[in-house]
């Protein structure tokens, strides 16, 4: 007569009870799907220009190599801004040149 042997597999599968479930630290998250790209226009930057022009504002402007000027934002697109100035020619600006702009004191 032939003898039956059991064979345990060398892989073991954990035995999953309630009371090890509570003892275990809680489950990770699965990784979050890619964050979508922000958009290209934000219209951030439409809305100041568009205030500042309605309301003429006074603005300064300084430049990449530190020169101040002084006027109003009279149009602007992708690239560039006019600026009108009292006293001094009138300027179209690169955007790429202006280091930040700031309203004038006074108003």
């Amino acid at each position: 007569m032939i003898e039956e042997r059991r064979v345990e597999p060398l892989i073991r599968k954990p035995v999953r009870n309630s009371a090890a479930l509570e003892t275990r630290e809680p489950a990770r998250r699965p990784p979050a799907a890619k964050k979508s790209t922000p958009p290209d226009q934000t219209n951030a930057e439409q809305f100041y220009y568009s205030k500042q022009m309605q309301s003429k504002t006074r603005m300064v402007v300084v430049l990449t190599d530190g020169e101040q000027l002084e006027g109003v934002i009279e149009w602007y697109d992708r690239e560039c801004l006019k600026l009108n100035r009292t006293g001094a020619p009138n300027l179209l600006l690169y955007k790429r040149s202006i280091k930040y702009m700031y309203k004038a004191e006074g108003d």
